[in-house]
């Protein structure tokens, strides 16, 4: 009797089990999964206007620092500190009397050699008068003539020692070489200044034109001018513009002129310097500004142009782009870049017009796999909706399972 029990319970049990499996068998297999959509932008020739960005410093057109070229004390200060001073402006006195006794003394002495002028003209002529009946003997008629010739050089002398010494008396009231804005005075009234001194007084500077220097890689310069010579760039108008971005990140807003290149390449740095001119009528541009330079050097006529959002970096580190095929497949490029415009990269290398660039739905994307094109912005809609999609399968899938 037991053992009939236990033939029962067997039997029940894989009774059990053979219906779950059959149910089991009953259910439909997952469905696949979706083909993706991916956004691509099919690559096109376009016009780019080539750019380079640059640091630099700015440098007054004119720099002036005020030197004494006479020692003395200061007697005044004549202008203020900061402010705009012209040619010929007065900006300090030295206290002149030493120079004005000089000059009286340089006068007098002038005065002197004048009057021995006439003595010793006369004289030279009445020996020579005498020397032809024999008078007197002819070396006294050559010294008296000597003598006269002394007496004109001796007042030249002394009229160059008064035109010295009024030089130095004009000295004494120092003015401005130059025209442009002063700086602080570094010496105050009652300061002793000497000729020749390490500091200066002041310093002027011009600004209302200012010189932007900026430094370019040798190479970049060179890459540049092998692309114009092969007719890839042009230089538009012949001259290189200049744009200016300032410390707080603005532009400034008036164009400036590249003047020349330096003839020779740094050693130390392997770069050439660049000179820049820009108007500053507000004077809003100070020397020694730090500053960026955007450099427009030329027009590349025809540049295939990739958003960056289609270029990503392998693990060495070179450049690859995914595109579509003609089968909609996904197929991978190793892609030659330039420099960013804007929001693009310039492919040089890899990319031709008509390709369908994948600038969206790159992740865990595969070479080979189909996919499904469309506009970029349709992207985030479709992904929206296969990913609900997907989340809802996998929520039945767990349901499922858990039955």
């Amino acid at each position: 009797m037991l053992n009939m029990q236990r033939l029962n319970l067997k039997g029940s049990v894989a009774l059990a089990a053979l219906a779950l499996m059959a149910a089991c068998s009953k259910e439909e297999a997952p469905p696949p999964p979706p083909t993706p959509t991916v956004g691509v932008v099919t690559v096109a020739q376009e016009a780019v206007t080539l750019t380079t960005e640059l640091p630099g410093r700015i440098a007054a057109v004119e720099t002036s620092e005020v030197r004494p070229q006479v020692s003395g004390v200061i007697r005044r200060r004549l202008f203020t500190e900061g402010a705009m001073v012209r040619s010929g402006q007065v900006l300090y006195e030295i206290e002149d009397a030493p120079y004005r006794a000089a000059l009286g003394t340089a006068q007098g002495q002038l005065g002197a050699a004048q009057s021995q002028i006439n003595a010793t003209r006369l004289q030279a002529q009445r020996y020579g008068q005498l020397v032809a009946l024999n008078a007197v003997s002819k070396q006294e008629a050559d010294n008296a003539t000597a003598s006269a010739q002394q007496a004109r050089a001796n007042v030249a002398a002394q009229r160059a020692a008064v035109e010295a010494a009024r030089v130095n008396l004009n000295f004494t009231r120092i003015k401005a070489p130059i025209s442009g804005r002063i700086g602080r005075s570094i010496f105050t009234a009652g300061a002793l200044v000497q000729t020749g001194q390490t500091d200066a007084l002041a310093t002027i500077q011009r600004t209302d034109t200012v010189y932007v220097d900026v430094t370019q890689s040798a190479a970049q310069l060179l890459d540049l001018k092998a692309a114009m010579a092969s007719g890839g760039v042009t230089r538009g108008d012949g001259t290189a513009r200049v744009q200016l971005i300032l410390p707080n990140g603005q532009t400034y807003p008036i164009e400036g002129r590249l003047q020349f290149a330096e003839v020779t390449v740094d050693p130390a740095t392997g770069a050439v310097t660049l000179r820049a001119s820009f108007p500053n009528p507000n004077g809003l541009l100070l020397p020694g500004m730090y500053v960026r330079a955007k450099l427009v050097e030329g027009i590349r006529s025809q540049a295939i142009m990739a958003p960056q959002e289609g270029i990503t970096r392998d693990p060495r580190g070179k450049a690859t782009a995914m595109v579509v095929t003609a089968q909609n497949k996904v197929e991978q490029r190793n892609v030659v870049t330039d420099r960013v415009i804007g929001d693009k990269w310039i492919v040089t290398s890899g990319l031709k017009p008509g390709d369908k660039l994948i600038v969206e739905g790159l992740l865990n994307l595969r070479p080979g796999t189909t996919v499904k094109p469309a506009a970029p912005q349709q992207v985030g809609k479709a992904g929206g909706k296969d990913a609900a999609g997907n989340a809802a399968a996998g929520g039945a899938a767990s349901t499922q399972a858990g039955k």
